[in-house]
């Protein structure tokens, strides 16, 4: 089975194949190869977690993460109404100064 080493930001740094050990025999290995025998430190900076435990959260987070990155106000670029034979009206750019469309 695969385990994977991940870091606080869901990182993936290091994988690993060891067979039937478990998540606490993977935890142990994470832990020797980074030199850290003290649990609480070792959590503050790792998780350690199979390929599909990393796959399910990964999924699950990935649409909560694009849309933060996505805020796009498409309705701020718009103009007050969308008339073609209406008269020319006024915008606010990203700096709030007055254009004209």
């Amino acid at each position: 089975m695969k385990f994977l080493l991940v870091d606080n930001y869901d990182n993936i740094v290091t994988t690993v194949d060891l067979g039937d050990v478990g998540i606490n025999g993977a935890k142990t290995y994470f832990k020797g190869v980074k030199q850290m025998p003290n649990d609480s430190d070792f959590d503050k900076l790792w998780k350690v977690m199979t390929e599909q435990q990393y796959d399910r959260q990964f999924k699950a987070t990935l649409q909560n993460r694009q849309m933060d990155n996505m805020k796009y106000e498409w309705w701020k670029e718009e103009e007050t109404y969308l008339d073609i034979e209406a008269p020319i009206t006024q915008s606010e750019d990203e700096n709030g100064r007055k254009t004209e469309g």
